[in-house]
Order: C-alpha cells, then sequence, then structure tokens
C-alpha cells in the first residue's frame, strides 16, 4: 500500500493499487477535481467500511453504538438516541487525526509512534473493566463530572469518548485511497485536497458502521427479552471490548484476516484503475532520472525485461540485521543478484507474501541472492523500530531490513503496492516487478535463471515448495489489463510497450490470455485503435461474467465461441460494461472489434 528530490504539490502522492506514469503536470486546483477526489474517497470508504478489515470491530460498534442505545417503554433514564451516531462520529475524529496529522506531531514531541495506538487499547481495557465492574466505572466517571456528560470518555455517557478510543486503534486495509492519504501524511505534504480525501474517505467508511450499530440497536428493541437483561447487555460489551483490546495486542485481528479472501479488492481496483482516478489521486510519484524507465516493466511478467538501473535506496531511518546497523548500498552489491521487498509488518497481505521471500532468501543466499526488505509503514505505530524488529522475527526474516519511515525509497521506487517486490540482476538492472499477492513461481523462475547468468557454474537448490496462501475469491481469469505499465496475460510474441504497434494474434493462444490484432496505440493506462479500421483483442478466459473497462465515444463488438454478435455503444469516462453474462464458469474465447476513439483499459470477471 515512502522523501524524493521533489513532491507533489497537491499532498496527495502514492500508494494504492494504481499508478499514472510520465511526468506530473502542474495545474491549478479546480472544483471539478475537488469533487472528483470526494466522491473517490467516499466510494473508497464505503468499499472499506465492507471489507474483511472491519470485522473485529463490528461487535464493539454492535454492543456500545447499538445495543445501549435502545430504548423500551418504563425505562426510568431513557437511552441516549444519539449514541450510535456520536460513537461512529468520534471514531471518524480520532480515526481522521491520527491517519493525517499522528505521525507528524508524535514526531515533532519526540514521542514513540505507536503510543496513540498504544492509549487507545489502554482507553478501550478501562471502558470493558467499568462495563464489567460498576464501582471501577464510578472512577472512572470522577474526573469528568465536572464536564458536560457528552464530553465523557465513559461508556454511560454520550458514547463519543467510545469512538474517539476505536478511532485510535482502527486500522482498515489500505486499499488505493487511503495509502495515498497514509503517503501524503507521512510525508507532511497536507493539503485542502489530501483533507477533502481524508474526511470523504472516512464518512464512506462511517457509513456502514452506522448501519451496524443502528441495525444493533433495532435488534435489541425488537426482542422483549433484552429489556430484563440490561446488565447481560452491558457485561457483553464489556467483553467484547477487552476481547478487542486484547487482540490488538497480539495482532489476532490480523492473524484471522489473513484467512478470509478480500472480497472488495475487485471493488477497489475497478475504482481507481482508472485515468481520472489517478489523476486526482496524483498516484505514483514523480519521475526522475533514476526511476524514469521503471515503466518498462510489466507487472507479474513470465520473463525477463530490462527497466534501467535500480533507483537507489534513500532516506532510511534505520537498518536492520546488519552488522552494526550499517546501510545497505547497492552498488556494492553489483555482481549479486538483488531482490527488493516492499512490505509492511501489519500488512495482510504482506503477511501472506513474506513465507516465500524468507524462502527464497534461505534458499538462494549461497547462489549469490541478495534480499533487502523495505519497510514501508501504513500506519504510524509500523514505525517503531521495535515493533518491526519484532514483527521481523516473527517471521524469521534474517535478511537486511531498511525502515522507510519517510517513504523516501518508495517514492523513488514509484512503487503503489504493499507487498512489491523488484528483481535486480548481477549489473544493477530492475528485470522484474511484481505487485500484489501471487505469481511467486515466475518470480523464483526468473530469481533462477539470474542467478545462473550471474554464475553458470553455480549449483542451484531444487525449488522452494512454500504453498501459496493467496486467498481465492472464485475460479476465473485474473483481472487483464492493457495500460504498459502494468499489463497482465499478454499472448503475443513480442514485448508489450508502450507506442504505436502492428499486433497479430498467436496460432496457439494460451489459456487466460489476450492478443491484439491490428495497429494499436499503448498507453500507460489503456490501448486503442491506431487507424480508422479500428483494432481486434482475443481473449481466451474462464469466468461467468465478462467486463470490459472501456472509455472515449464508439461502439465495440464482442462475439462469444462464434456466436451471435453483440454491439456495445460506448461514451465517456472510463466505467465498466458488461459483455459477457450468465456463461457457466468455464473457458470460453471472445473475439472484441474495438472502433477508433475507444480507450481499452482493461478486462475484469466474475
Amino acid at each position: 500500500m515512502r522523501a524524493s528530490a521533489q513532491l507533489p504539490t497537491s499532498g496527495v502522492l502514492t500508494g494504492g493499487r494504481a499508478i499514472r506514469c510520465g511526468r506530473r503536470s502542474e495545474q491549478p486546483p479546480n472544483t471539478g477535481g475537488s469533487m472528483s477526489l470526494i466522491i473517490i474517497g467516499l466510494l473508497g470508504g464505503l468499499i472499506t467500511g465492507i471489507s474483511p478489515c472491519i470485522l473485529p470491530v463490528l461487535p464493539v460498534i454492535f454492543l456500545t453504538g447499538g445495543a445501549q442505545s435502545a430504548r423500551f417503554d418504563g425505562d426510568p433514564l431513557p437511552a441516549s438516541r444519539w449514541r450510535p451516531y456520536l460513537v461512529i462520529a468520534g471514531l471518524i475524529t480520532s480515526f481522521t487525526l491520527v491517519t493525517l496529522i499522528g505521525s507528524l506531531v508524535l514526531g515533532l514531541l519526540h514521542l514513540p509512534q505507536d503510543i496513540i495506538r498504544w492509549v487507545g487499547i489502554a482507553v478501550l481495557v478501562a471502558i470493558g473493566i467499568g462495563l464489567l465492574v460498576p464501582r471501577f466505572e464510578q472512577l472512572l466517571e470522577k474526573p469528568f463530572q465536572k464536564l458536560a456528560r457528552r464530553s465523557e470518555v465513559t461508556n454511560k455517557g454520550s458514547g463519543y469518548g467510545v469512538g474517539l478510543a476505536l478511532g485510535a486503534v482502527f486500522v482498515p486495509c489500505a486499499g488505493p485511497v487511503l495509502a495515498a492519504i497514509i503517503v501524503a501524511g507521512s510525508t507532511g505534504r497536507i493539503g485542502l485536497d489530501t483533507v477533502l480525501l481524508t474526511l470523504s474517505f472516512a464518512v464512506g467508511v462511517a457509513i456502514p458502521l452506522l448501519f451496524f450499530a443502528l441495525a444493533g440497536r433495532g435488534l435489541i428493541e425488537r426482542i422483549k427479552a433484552f429489556r430484563t437483561h440490561e446488565r447481560g447487555l452491558r457485561i457483553a460489551a464489556g467483553v467484547a471490548m477487552l476481547v478487542l483490546a486484547a487482540g490488538l495486542v497480539f495482532n489476532v485481528p490480523q492473524m484471522l484476516q489473513r484467512l478470509v479472501p478480500d472480497y472488495t479488492a475487485e471493488l477497489q481496483r475497478n475504482l481507481t484503475d482508472n485515468s481520472d482516478a489517478q489523476r486526482a489521486l496524483d498516484l505514483g510519484g514523480l519521475v526522475n532520472a533514476e526511476n524514469k524507465d521503471l515503466d518498462q516493466c510489466t507487472n507479474d511478467a513470465t520473463d525477463l525485461q530490462s527497466c534501467g538501473t535500480a533507483p537507489s535506496i534513500r532516506g532510511i531511518q534505520q537498518w536492520l540485521n546488519t552488522p552494526g546497523g550499517r546501510a545497505v548500498d547497492l552498488a556494492r552489491l553489483r555482481g549479486h543478484v538483488v531482490l527488493i521487498d516492499f512490505w509492511a509488518y501489519s500488512c495482510i497481505n504482506c503477511q501472506r507474501s513474506i513465507p516465500h521471500v524468507v524462502a527464497w532468501d534461505a534458499a538462494y543466499r549461497a547462489a549469490g541472492l541478495e534480499v533487502v526488505g523495505i519497510h514501508s509503514p501504513e500506519y504510524a505505530f509500523e514505525k517503531d523500530a521495535a515493533n518491526v524488529a519484532a514483527g521481523a522475527k516473527a517471521f524469521g526474516i534474517t535478511y537486511p531490513v531498511a525502515l522507510d519511515n519517510s517513504l523516501s525509497t518508495w517514492t523513488n521506487y514509484r512503487n503503489r503496492y504493499w507487498p512489491a517486490h523488484y528483481l535486480i540482476d548481477a549489473e544493477g538492472t530492475v528485470r522484474h516487478i511484481a505487485f500484489g499477492e501471487g505469481n511467486y513461481a515466475a518470480t523464483e523462475k526468473l530469481i533462477r535463471e539470474l542467478l545462473a547468468d550471474a554464475d553458470p557454474a553455480v549449483a542451484l537448490p531444487a525449488e522452494t515448495e512454500v504453498q501459496d496462501a493467496t486467498p481465492a475469491s472464485g475460479s476465473r481469469t485474473h483481472e487483464t489489463f492493457l495500460g504498459s505499465s502494468k499489463d497482465v496475460n499478454f499472448a503475443g510474441p513480442d514485448a508489450y510497450r508502450a507506442g504505436e504497434g502492428d499486433f497479430s494474434v498467436p496460432a496457439d493462444q494460451p489459456a487466460d490470455s489476450f492478443a491484439l490484432a491490428g495497429k494499436w496505440r499503448v498507453e500507460t493506462q489503456y490501448a486503442a485503435p491506431a487507424t480508422a479500421a479500428g483494432g481486434g483483442i482475443r481473449l481466451d478466459f474462464h469466468a461467468a461474467e465478462v467486463r470490459m473497462v472501456l472509455a472515449g465515444s464508439g461502439t465495440v463488438t464482442v462475439r462469444l465461441d462464434d456466436g451471435a454478435a453483440k454491439k456495445i455503444s460506448v461514451d465517456g469516462v472510463p466505467r465498466a460494461y458488461s459483455v459477457v453474462e450468465g456463461a457457466d464458469g468455464s473457458s470460453g474465447v471472445l473475439d472484441v472489434s474495438v472502433s477508433p476513439g475507444v480507450e481499452v483499459y482493461s478486462f475484469t470477471f466474475g
């Protein structure tokens, strides 16, 4: 999901699942751009609000925000009907402030970066004990007796204080929108656009949580048995808080989330993997002399590519697992194959990827592989060196780890994913880039090829056999992009590069791949026919549904397995168009004719 020589003035940098390659053109802020940010932030927050990462806080929201605001006939002191709203408002307030300026404030005060998280956990414990032990709650209330009840931090007040505590420990999955906010806050580039994006994101996250809290209140009020079990509800709420606090201490939520497929990942990609969203978010970092050739590598390619000299590792606060904490210099590693792994210790996706990296280090270090971990934090508590060291030890990481707390190396590599792997040959050239989880077999194959190229006499061990634990959301073709910055599944005989070129469909096209026919202009994010005759695409896939992300103006004609033709009119900004519905999920071949004026971004599958 990171300071370079120059940083964007808008304050929103990189991190996420989309990137706009090429040089950034400075433009004055405008109302339309701000509105785009608000819409993207709101939708990104809504998607995050229904993601698996929200699950650990739902019991507390249900019981403290919902159940404890239930009102029954004859109550001597009717519960506050505003409590669900105030619990969520408190969560939004603290989450927004912690995400945007928490890291900067703690740095100025010279306080540990994880102190806010621990204070939040301590408050949850105190409130939980208060719910179980009334006398303790009375002691907890004393400091607030002179304040208005709506300001209380105890659980008997409005609930705003409970929300503040939850927001301090609330760690949702870092999708592309949240990642952009995190990088902007960490680098101190906070402008009006960043604030608007953060607030709209927080509101988006709050809507599903508020719905859940209100649903909890409605359920409690409809079940008559709860009228005589008010004490039981308080005990349940207290237990839920204590369980959440204990789970946060021992990172139990992250361990549970590893087992749950991220069913919102495709929604996040569809939201931000288009040129309009990327312009609004300004994702990707600036191009400079060091990283200008990185976009020559396509994501998850199965063959070696050449993407320029590896950018330097810069702005590192501390090194772990090196003699005396000495820095690693890539120039001194010439002659070795180098794998750079961008990760964060609480990132769920990284936790599933790291076992593969650890296994490669153990298997191939003697053969000349040097693994360097770049720990680029998503959250403030991940900047603490002791936390990172503990995380590295828990994962069995013994290779050098750089604490990229200012995200300088992240931006110098124009990175946008947790995790991300950059494979560098013995001459110092980047030869392979892999974003996100999966594709481990292809990466290991390329590691072995580079080691053999560096030393033809090397004796390579057997391939590692770490099971790929990437959760599957269904048996279907991988999302397929046509832009040069991250094309996947291209079946043509030649390398896929930006610019104009003539293409032809191979006689024996592999499964789960696409091929172009005719003359096409390949841009960073999309491909478009380059002549008045239009262009063709053949897609070999397996899925029940196929959608195309299209933009521009014109028509697209599709034909499934030589069946009847279906014509689709395209007009406007990038959006998804359904081209196949109700298939049986087995393999199929889709032939697509694209008229001039249409931009093809990607195929997605359901």
